[in-house]
């Protein structure tokens, strides 16, 4: 009986085991096992279950290689974060070798596109498009032609301002382009072999999210195709505009970290042969060139002066930006460099409009012994320097300078207004050049604590006895009662006033009137000659 029992036992166990083999092979598939059968050995099973195209674990995450992938596109986007990042502080305080001749909004330009570029790619890993595969290559194309080292759409004067970052920064753009058309080939390629592994087929159609987001990560890529093409055309520009010298020197400053361009004319000495001072002149919130030099030239003919001289200031006409943060002191130190390497060591006449003035009473203050005349034109007084340096105003130009590299005012200046490159660098147009934002927002971020400071020192150790004449607008005068007590105080600032001339009909720039010019030329003609 136990014997008879123990069999009947195992047979029943027997059976039970069976079942539950049976069951299990036949069991849907759960999270532990519908992903473990051998790749090669499941395909040719033709009893295992096959899951649905919207399955979850029909996913391209599933094969080592594609998981690879996404993690070295975590770590470069991490990277191009930590460069984005760098070139954003550098507009406002530059790191050590991180200095550009140029604006540097170039270089970030490039960076701000890769980090859209790794974004859009981290967003939409899962979901390949031909139409990104398509884009992308056309943009690592233009990136391939607009390295610096390309002649063609290329120039040594743009490798030589955007320096180092700049290439760095248009090669990692490039390389990242080839990035996301190998990842989004290989993530195509896994999604397929894993629908083959776990469908049975590849499957053709899109779900509706993947539509949206196929149609998204296409619209972002068509953005950033036509930001590079923009770019690219902004290059070439810039490279026609390289051609057009400059009528000075590039002089080495500051221990030949960037250029500053000096130009002089005329005589140092009368018939006579006695020695005469030069006129040195500041431009005001424009280049020099663009109206100061016309009248400079005018005022030789008619042997108002003999000679003059001038300097843009760092990142203005021809000039290398320099690096950040730059207040009056520093730049005025670097004119100083740039004259004596220029072999210019006067003696001086400064003659300066608007906020040029602020560098010229600097300068003065200096160079005390060797200026031997002030001349102020509408001059700009430090106790109103608030809506100049308002956060707001520094907020637009950095905005300005961020877009700058696309060219979409320079662009159509060149082709649909005839724009020249003279109105580029100096004229017209200057303002919409990358240098010249980045000079007027550097200009802008410390013009109430670090200039303010120096200007404020210049006026307790400059000679009292300089002479000193102030030609102010008279617009500007009727308009504000601030700007005239204002200008009155600068009137004080050596005890060797010659005159306060007030031309009722010229705005800020003085000498754009005939009134304007001929005051400002008379006035020249007495402190030239010491009268």
């Amino acid at each position: 009986m136990p014997l008879f029992s123990k069999k009947k036992d195992d047979d029943q166990n027997g059976r039970e085991h069976r079942e539950s083999t049976e069951e299990s092979e036949q069991a849907p598939p759960d999270e532990h096992t519908r992903l473990l059968p051998n790749r090669v050995d499941s395909s040719r099973d033709s009893n295992r279950v096959l899951l649905t195209p919207d399955d979850p674990a029909v996913s391209p995450y599933n094969l080592w290689s594609i998981r690879i992938l996404r993690y070295l596109t975590l770590l470069f986007t991490a990277v191009t974060f930590v460069w984005w990042v760098l070139l954003l502080v550098s507009s406002f305080a530059t790191p050590p070798g991180f200095h550009t001749r140029g604006s540097g909004f170039l270089a970030f330009g490039f960076t701000t596109l890769t980090m859209a570029n790794m974004a859009f790619l981290l967003i939409f890993f899962g979901v390949p498009s031909k139409a990104v595969r398509i884009l992308a290559f056309v943009m690592a194309v233009i990136f391939g032609t607009s390295r610096y080292d390309y002649p063609s759409c290329g120039s040594q004067q743009t490798r030589y301002e955007e320096g180092w970052v700049g290439i760095v920064s248009v090669i990692w753009a490039l390389h990242m382009s080839l990035w996301t058309l190998l990842t989004d080939r290989m993530v195509k390629w896994g999604k397929e072999e894993e629908e083959e592994r776990l469908t049975g087929r590849a499957e053709t159609r899109r779900t509706l999210t993947e539509w949206t987001a196929v149609m998204v990560s296409t619209v972002a890529f068509v953005v950033m195709l036509v930001a590079v093409v923009l770019i690219t055309l902004t290059i070439i520009l810039r490279s026609l505009d390289a051609g057009f010298s400059a009528p000075g020197q590039m002089y080495g400053v500051d221990g030949d970290k960037y250029r500053i361009h000096v130009y002089c004319h005329g005589n140092k000495t009368n018939a006579q042969g006695e020695e005469i001072p030069t006129v040195l002149f500041e431009g005001g919130e424009r280049p020099v060139e663009e109206g100061l030099w016309p009248f400079a030239n005018n005022a030789i003919r008619n042997g108002s002066i003999s000679r003059y001289c001038f300097a843009d200031r760092p990142g203005i006409a021809w000039s290398d930006t320099a690096p950040s943060p730059l207040s009056s002191g520093f730049a005025v130190d670097v004119l100083s460099e740039a004259l004596a390497k220029a072999g210019e060591q006067g003696p001086w006449i400064l003659a300066s409009a608007g906020i040029g003035s602020l560098y010229s009473r600097v300068f003065s203050s200096r160079h005390g012994h060797d200026v031997k005349g002030l001349l102020l034109i509408d001059p700009l007084h430090e106790d109103l320097l608030g809506p100049m340096a308002s956060p707001g105003r520094g907020f637009l130009l950095w905005l300005r300078g961020i877009i700058s590299p696309l060219g979409l005012d320079r662009l159509p200046g060149a082709i649909f207004k005839g724009r020249t490159s003279q109105d580029r660098v100096y004229g017209r147009s200057s303002q919409q050049g990358g240098k010249f934002i980045f000079a007027k927002l550097q200009e802008s971020l410390v013009l109430d604590s670090f200039t303010k400071r120096d200007v404020k020192s210049s006026r307790q150790i400059q000679e009292k006895d300089t002479p000193l004449v102030v030609i102010s607008s008279g617009i500007q005068v009727k308009r504000s009662k601030d700007w005239e007590r204002k200008q009155r105080d600068l009137t004080s600032l050596t005890d060797n006033l010659k005159e306060w001339d007030i031309v009722n009909g010229a705005g800020h720039e003085v000498w754009g009137t005939l009134e304007g010019r001929e005051m400002i030329e008379k006035r020249l003609k007495q402190l030239v000659r010491g009268d």
